[in-house]
This record gives C-alpha cells, structure tokens and sequence, in this order.
C-alpha cells in the first residue's frame, strides 16, 4: 500500500484509510464483534494504517472495538476519533465543544481505545456556542499533555479552518467529498492547499451508491441513516443511476470496477487527500484497497469529469436539519 502525508504536517498513513463507523451505527445493526475484529486485522495486513472512529459511532462502542482489534499493532497504525457531541441516556444530544469537555473526552476516548494518545482527534462539528480558537486551545493543551499528536476539523467552514489553524496547526479536514458531492472543489481544497493541511474524504463511494450496487428498488434497514437522506429517496435514485452507469462504462473499459474507478478519481485530485471508504465485507476491503494501484492518466480524468458534468445529481446529502451543522 502506498503512503501519503496529510499535508505539512508529517503524518503518514495509508493512501487509503478504514471508516470504521458502519461496523457498529448507521448502516443498519452493529455488525458481529469477531467478524469486525478479522476485517481490521486483514486491513492492517493489507496495508492499512488509518483508521476513523468516532464516540459518537454506537455511541461509544466502535470506539472499543477499534481499540480492541488494533491493540496488537498499536505502534504501526493511526487511530482517528471525534469529539464535539453531548449523550444522556445513551443518545446524543446536541453540540458540546466546551474545553473541559474537549479534555474529558479525550480522557474517555484513550480509555476506550486503549491507546496513550489518540493519533488525530477532529471536532466532529462546528459548535456556534464555543469560539474555534478555545477549541484549538484546547486541543493544543491535549497535545503538550501528550494526550493527543494532531488536530483534525470535521464539516468545517474555511473562516473556522483558517481561525483553528492559528491557534494550533490543523492536519486534517475531514469532509464528504466523491464524484456525486463535489462542494469541496470551489473553496475547500485550495485553502487547504494554501494552508497545508489534509484531506480526508468520508463517503468517497456516495455512501454506497457509487459501487452500482444500489438501485430505486433497494430497501434498506429501518435503522440505515440513508433512509432519511434525501438524495436516497426512491425517485433519487433512479435519476442518479445515470451517473453510476457511466462509471460503471468507464470501469469495463479500464477492467476494474466502479469503487474502484471513483476511489482512484479520488487520489489522483491531489497528493494530500487520503480517503477512508467503508465497509464491513471483506470482498469489499480488497476491491476498494485495489483502488491504489489504478493510476488515472489525463485523458482518464478528463473523460470521468466529462461523463460526470453530463449528470444533474438529484437530492440534498443531509437532511436540512443536519446540513445546517456543516459548513460553520
């Protein structure tokens, strides 16, 4: 597996990560624990060195079952996890981004994870109610503590990117970011070249969409977050499998498969973005990590962008009330 650095800031991972959340929240039932645990060891025998979780995913317990699964390799992987929520009773309640908040999750999430300092820790959303510089101030405090080696931004803002990064250098944004969200491309990428910081693309397979394995028909669980996304509405659907079966023309020709071809779409749009696709199928880990071994020549990229400028994708990405978190 080849290696990349999140920008400046001197971290290597792999060039392509592990999302970690569906194994446990979001995509239907939490998936079988020992299952879970074989696909991350093979992850990390095929490569893989970046791994995202999250308190929020579960909530809590994806974070136990990276740690557990990735204690044997500690030294020779990066563990990224989130902070920024509230839980009572077990569910999430709102934005808490408040510096002894930031601190005592921190805390919680090094005991969860069993590691001594967490790899890269995000805000997972921008909270209006707490000022971005006491947020990095208060991560910074955690990396002088040793607690925590590099701060990550989720769905953030650029104005809130460029005010984080004087206080405390950003190594990471994370955001969605795929051939059927492309947003990041007008203001977020060329700051974040400016500025040098990496990018981490969530959802870089359109949450599924993109592998041509979904269709109008598809039914997912009543507990599967897509069933609230608007771009997953039926109707949606069917209108966005005109850009899925372009990919999917594109892929034949290139003998690899359509993850494969918007995987490698992906790295080939700078050196800097390391996107972290996921799966709880093993098939799937190697045909998605077969992705870095496509090298997309102009001509390539300019039929995909091509092929793609000829499809209006139909529906928001977010429910209005969660779209309204990102962006700040």
């Amino acid at each position: 597996m080849q290696k990349r650095k999140l920008g400046k800031s001197g971290l290597e991972v792999s060039a392509i990560g592990l999302g970690c959340m569906g194994m446990s929240y979001g995509y239907g039932p939490p998936r079988d624990r020992n299952e879970m645990i074989e696909l991350l060891h093979a992850a990390v025998e095929r490569g893989v060195t970046l791994f995202d979780t999250a308190e929020a995913y579960g909530p809590f317990t994806n974070e136990e079952l990276v740690g557990e699964a990735l204690a044997p390799c500690r030294a020779d992987v990066a563990i990224a996890t989130k902070f920024g929520f509230k839980f009572e009773s077990g569910g999430q309640r709102g934005l808490d981004s408040r510096p002894a908040h930031i601190k005592a999750v921190a805390d919680a999430s090094l005991k969860r994870l069993g590691v001594e300092s967490i790899d890269l820790f995000y805000q997972h959303r921008v909270d209006p109610d707490v000022p971005i510089e006491d947020v990095a101030g208060a991560v910074k405090d955690l990396i002088q503590d040793g607690k925590v080696r590099h701060f990550g931004l989720s769905e953030a803002g650029i104005q809130t990117i460029r005010r984080a990064h004087a206080v405390q250098p950003v190594t990471a944004v994370q955001s969605e970011y795929s051939l059927w969200w492309r947003n990041p491309e007008a203001e977020l990428l060329p700051v974040l070249e400016e500025l040098g910081i990496g990018f981490v693309p969530f959802s870089p397979l359109g949450k599924g969409f993109l592998t041509g394995k979904i269709d109008e028909n598809t039914t997912f669980d009543s507990s599967d977050f897509r069933n609230i996304v608007p771009r997953f509405a039926a109707e949606n659907r069917k209108a966005n499998l005109a850009l899925v079966d372009l990919l999917a023309g594109i892929a034949a020709r290139m003998k690899a498969t359509s993850a494969q071809i918007a995987l490698a779409w992906l790295l080939a749009q700078k050196p800097w973005i390391v996107p972290i696709p996921g799966t709880t199928k093993p098939h799937r880990l190697e045909e998605n990590l077969g992705a870095a071994h496509i090298e997309l020549t102009s001509d390539d990229l300019r039929e995909i962008d091509k092929a793609a400028s000829q499809v209006t994708v139909q529906g928001a990405r977010y429910p209005e009330q969660l779209e309204r978190m990102t962006g700040r």
